[in-house]
């Protein structure tokens, strides 16, 4: 096993590599020392174009938005105490991408660069405090759940009838992308959009983090700490819900990475949640990179969508941490 002391550098060299590996490799790939070349500016002109403004800028979001998820996921399910908390199964994704599509479909995104991140923001904050407020008024692992399941059912209903009386194809095909999850076609400029909610949401979880291992001795044990529940609480919901709508705005509705990488990470970090926010973050923004690198390879006629092959690959994993779970209550 992987001594916890180089889990946080092994996975950051990981993560490293496989943005190099994404510049690489593609439909056309590049030799390495082309890539390298085009960094540092020495490069051909079409080099300079594929790697700066298509291949890094998509890995970047790709490896942000798994991070963002990463750690939302890690710190609900040290504020639930329950390793089947996460922003996708909990339907804060969902939420964030009704609102997305929403401001979508009304025109509301062409207004202005910054409605479509802050209404995916708004969906996100709004479910996840709904699911942080059931959390205080039962104990109950399914009734958080089918709350989950409930707020999904119904953004995805609320989708379909969007998607349904879409004006025009072009308003179609933004829909679908945003439903689905793709980072296809990012830019510098997109990422820059996304980066303010991303990176406040990931301080206030780092900030509030120490409440986090606290929880793990029972609500009533921390708060005979010191522990402040109700400051806690806000401060994760306000994180996570910043973070996730973030990354929605910034790549649309990815499920389940936020609950396999904090699985994977939290035996190697004695189950203590607060340490395991930044490796989760690392493994998950890993875990998408080469999702996405999987997507630009696969021989298709037309590219599969990033969120459609981390479901393929996450929605297994959660039935099968489900189904290692004697019981869901508790």
């Amino acid at each position: 096993m992987v001594s916890g002391r180089f889990l946080v550098p092994g996975l950051g060299a990981a993560a490293v590599v496989a943005l190099f590996a994404a510049c690489l490799l593609g439909s056309t790939p590049l030799a390495a020392d082309r890539v390298l070349a085009a960094f540092l500016g020495g490069a051909d002109v079409g080099d300079r174009l594929v790697v700066w403004q298509i291949r890094l800028p998509r890995a970047i979001a790709a490896f942000v938005t798994g991070a963002a998820l990463g750690i939302s996921g890690a710190a609900l399910q040290g504020l639930l105490r329950n390793p089947l908390a996460e922003p996708g199964v909990l339907g804060v994704s969902a939420s964030a991408s009704l609102l997305a599509t929403f401001s979508l479909y009304y025109g509301l995104a062409a207004l202005s660069p910054w409605i479509l991140p802050l209404s995916a923001i708004a969906g996100a904050l709004a479910a996840t405090a709904l699911i942080a407020l059931a959390a205080i008024r039962t104990r109950s692992v399914v009734t958080l759940i089918l709350i989950g399941v409930g707020l999904s059912s119904f953004s995805g209903a609320a989708m379909s009838l969007l998607m349904n009386l879409a004006p025009n194809p072009f308003s179609l095909s933004d829909m679908i992308n945003w439903m689905l999850g793709s980072v296809a076609n990012r830019s510098f400029q997109e990422l820059g959009l996304a980066a303010p909610f991303l990176l406040a949401g990931t301080i206030i979880l780092l900030v509030s983090r120490r409440g986090l291992s606290a929880l793990t001795l029972g609500e009533e044990a921390a708060s005979g700490v010191g522990l402040n529940l109700r400051n806690q609480r806000i401060l994760t919901v306000l994180g996570a819900g910043l973070a996730t709508g973030g990354s929605v705005g910034l790549a649309g509705a990815i499920g389940f990475v936020g609950i396999v990488a904090p699985h994977i990470i939290r035996p190697f970090v004695k189950h203590d949640p607060a340490r395991s926010l930044i490796p989760s973050a690392l493994l998950a923004g890993l875990i998408l990179v080469m999702a996405d690198i999987g997507v630009r390879l696969m021989p298709t006629t037309n590219e599969l969508k990033l969120g459609v092959v981390a479901a393929l690959i996450g929605a297994p994993a959660f039935v099968w941490i489900a189904m290692r779970r004697r019981t869901l209550n508790g």
